[in-house]
């Protein structure tokens, strides 16, 4: 039997109201408060057994960390009627399978980053970050009320999955170098980690990509295997050492400046599921997110100073180096765009989005910020 999902006997009569409570309580009010379930829609005397797979290695405390919070929320929201194993990369499946053995129904869940998956199709790369995109707020507003997971549950039902935002890493970096970057010349023949769409701007710039998992960039950039990495943020790279490899830490993200992850589920059997199971899951996923983002806000801020006073050198990208970069990411986009009706569609929504939300981020928090950083006079 498929590690999916399974059933046995074993449920206590109160559950209905408990459900109900959590879906219409303060945790879930935002997804669910208007959501009524018949008590004839919950299976009794069921209960439902879910494993999850992850990308994440168990040292990264927030990612894995958050896949390991929506199991034990799953659990607590449906008083134990559904249970959730979570397995951490390589124990079950590689970190870059997650998508594939949820949609193939091996495992019920999956929480991952779409953008590892554009070797199925490009346009995965918007549901996680795009180059020269949307920041974490702009991301999430995108996808949860501008249309964006409509496009990507679209995307993914052609491989028998739905997907559920799960979690933001806010910005990130632009990661750790061997080497000084002070010109386009100085990225030609490095080899990096470095995943998603920006990957490929970086081979566009001659970089050697190399995609791999996060439990395994340390090692490969400490014995030369990579000469640079990019990963999350100061919180997780200090976790991976990344900084006992690399001397050079290099600002800002400009590939991933708000990267979303996913809860995966595989399509088959989150339709079998009771609806008010359904919807606690995609309660959970959105508590989930939030409670990402505002961990790496907290986080990173400490972090970077540790680092800083552990002889890391932060640097910022010449802006010579950041507008080639923009000019390989416009010409990938387009070619992208001809190539794939649907990618096509989702860039120009995406676009449309993208600039409408500058019109206010730009004449609110931007200038907020410029001025508390000095910048406005």
């Amino acid at each position: 039997m498929a590690r999916g999902v399974a059933a046995r006997a074993d449920k206590r009569s109160h559950i209905d109201m408990k459900r109900r409570h959590f879906l219409t309580g303060a945790a879930g009010a935002a997804a669910a408060a208007s959501s009524v379930f018949s008590p004839l829609a919950i299976a009794k005397n069921k209960t439902f057994n879910l494993a999850m797979v992850t990308s994440w290695p168990t040292s990264l405390d927030t990612l894995f960390g958050t896949a390991q919070y929506i199991g034990r929320a799953i659990e607590a929201a449906t008083d134990g009627d559904v249970t959730v194993e979570v397995f951490p990369a390589g124990e079950q499946v590689g970190g870059l399978e997650v998508f594939d053995s949820v949609a193939s129904g091996a495992f019920a869940l999956g929480h991952t980053a779409s953008y590892y998956y554009i070797g199925q199709n490009p346009a995965h790369a918007f549901f996680t970050a795009m180059p020269f995109g949307l920041t974490g707020m702009q991301q999430n507003a995108w996808l949860q009320s501008g249309g964006g997971v409509d496009l990507w549950n679209e995307l993914n039902a052609r491989s028998n999955l739905i997907a559920f935002t799960a979690g933001n890493t806010g910005g990130q970096t632009g990661g750790w170098f061997n080497k000084e970057i002070n010109s386009p010349a100085d990225l030609k023949g490095l080899k990096m980690r470095f995943p998603g769409l920006g990957g490929q701007v970086m081979a566009r710039a001659g970089v050697n990509i190399q995609n791999l998992p996060g439990g395994q960039v340390y090692f490969a950039l400490d014995r030369g295997t990579i000469d640079a990495a990019d990963w999350v943020s100061p919180y997780d790279d200090e976790i991976l050492k990344l900084h006992e490899a690399a001397k050079y830490y290099y600002m800002p993200s400009w590939a991933e400046p708000g990267a979303t992850l996913g809860l995966y589920a595989n399509l088959d059997i989150y339709k079998d599921l009771p609806a008010d199971i359904r919807e606690i899951i995609q309660t959970v996923a959105r508590a989930a997110n939030e409670r990402m983002f505002s961990e790496y806000m907290a986080k990173n801020g400490p972090a970077l100073q540790r680092l800083i006073d552990g002889g890391a050198e932060v640097r910022t990208f010449p802006a010579e180096v950041l507008q080639v970069l923009e000019k390989y990411t416009d010409e990938i986009q387009a070619e992208h765009a001809e190539q794939d009706k649907f990618y096509a569609r989702v860039y120009e929504q995406w676009t449309g989005f993208r600039d409408s939300v500058r019109t206010w981020t730009n004449a609110s928090e931007y200038r907020y910020l410029r001025y508390v950083n000095g910048d406005l006079a």
